[in-house]
């Protein structure tokens, strides 16, 4: 039998982050991680500046060979296509980057490591609950188990989170989640300093499907592609994203050079839970972040820069909790995320109901691509980069998509 302060279960960008928050701060902290690094995730690889901030203060090197730094967006629809950089920001930094994310987790494994975190690998985690408490946790690996007894546990084991399963954690079937594939190729354009979105996306067939792909430069020779779809359009259970991902390719750009046989990887998918749709995001000692909580944004799929923020929120109420003495300062974590994101998702909610409708999709998209300023008013509140005197017209996009939704015809 052994004690940690805190256990962080899975070692992710939310775990790590997590863990390395705590750390920083003085406390004993143990992750443990059900595969070993570096391990293979279903990403699109892409960060925007909002993980980009978070990766500088935790001290990562932005030299190593595996990153390569990114200078903004080129959309397309169509024949139409606009390229905007990423804006500047009094917080923020105006760039944002490409890398593995085998090599992105292993290497802020290892910050937290630097700060005092211990990492267990291929170990799994069971919680053992007594009146509705982690009273403790089995830790199994290589056959031998451990039982541990932690003060605090921060769930952080991805979008199927079977440990927050255990607790009691379920997903809210209201709100939308994604469908994503993504598979690499070979491309003379894998040094471009633009990330590409495809945003009038079609089968095979040529139907249009309500979604996004993207084609993101790795910098290695390589180019990671991939597709994303909502549940909100009708027809998403009819959707197959690897031969959707497969349509893409054959009618990407010619200068991306994406051939049957530039094909480096099989497709890989899975779904992505959106807008805080897991939930409860606390209990009597334990809390949920990044994937675990659904915490991806819904306007883009992203989900690394929100996991590095929930973790490092939970670590702050979790370390007020050991320091004042005071279990249920934990709790201030669900108001916290409340009061960041809750107006913010929202309308991202609200928006992939219109964009549900291939018609909306198809007439927003070619209208917006033929407006810079708008574009780039776009590029700022999917990317959830606005500046804080821009705030209010969050409020503003709000009131907007919903009476676009009222009057919207089905048929749209």
């Amino acid at each position: 039998m052994t004690t940690s302060e805190v256990l962080v279960v899975g070692g992710g960008p939310a775990g790590t982050a997590a863990a390395h928050w705590l750390a920083w701060a003085g406390h004993e902290v143990l992750v443990v991680e059900k595969k070993e690094y570096p391990r293979e995730k279903t990403c699109g690889d892409g960060l925007t500046p909002r993980s980009i901030l978070q990766l500088i203060e935790m001290g990562f090197d932005f030299s190593v060979p595996e990153f390569h730094r990114v200078h903004g967006l080129r959309a397309y629809s169509s024949e139409l296509m606009i390229e905007m950089a990423w804006p500047d920001h009094p917080v923020l930094p105006p760039w944002g980057g490409v890398i593995r994310r085998s090599d992105l987790d292993m290497q802020v494994a290892a910050l937290a490591e630097k700060q005092g975190v211990v990492v267990r690998q291929n170990t799994t985690a069971s919680p053992i609950l007594e009146s509705g408490r982690i009273a403790a946790v089995e830790l199994a690996m290589n056959g031998n188990r451990e039982r541990i007894e932690p003060e605090f546990v921060i769930v952080a084991d991805g979008s199927l989170s079977r440990f927050g399963r255990e607790l009691g954690a379920v997903r809210d079937k209201s709100r939308p989640y994604g469908l994503a594939a993504r598979a690499y190729y070979s491309s003379p354009m894998a040094d471009d300093g633009f990330m590409e979105s495809q945003l009038d996306l079609h089968d095979a067939e040529g139907v249009t499907i309500p979604g996004y792909g993207w084609v993101f430069p790795m910098g290695d020779g390589s180019v990671n592609i991939g597709v994303g779809v909502l549940s909100t359009f009708h027809r998403w259970k009819d959707v197959n994203t690897s031969s959707l991902m497969d349509a893409m390719a054959d009618s990407a750009p010619d200068h991306w050079g994406l051939t049957p046989e530039s094909k480096l990887t099989d497709p890989r998918g899975g779904k992505l839970p959106m807008s805080f749709s897991v939930g409860p995001l606390v209990g009597s000692n334990w809390l949920l972040v990044g994937d675990a909580a659904g915490a991806i944004n819904p306007f883009n799929g992203e989900g690394i820069a929100y996991a590095y923020e929930t973790g490092r929120m939970a670590a702050e109420h979790v370390a007020a909790a050991i320091e004042q003495g005071d279990r249920s300062l934990i709790w201030g974590y669900r108001d916290r995320v409340l009061d960041e994101y809750d107006l913010y998702y929202r309308v991202a909610r609200v928006f992939v109901r219109v964009i549900g409708r291939p018609g909306v999709m198809r007439i927003l998209t070619r209208t917006g691509l033929r407006n810079r300023t708008l574009m780039e008013w776009v590029l700022r509140v999917m990317a959830n980069i606005l500046r804080p005197d821009e705030r209010h017209l969050a409020e503003t996009a709000y009131r907007m998509i919903e009476r676009l939704v009222r009057v919207a015809p089905d048929s749209w």
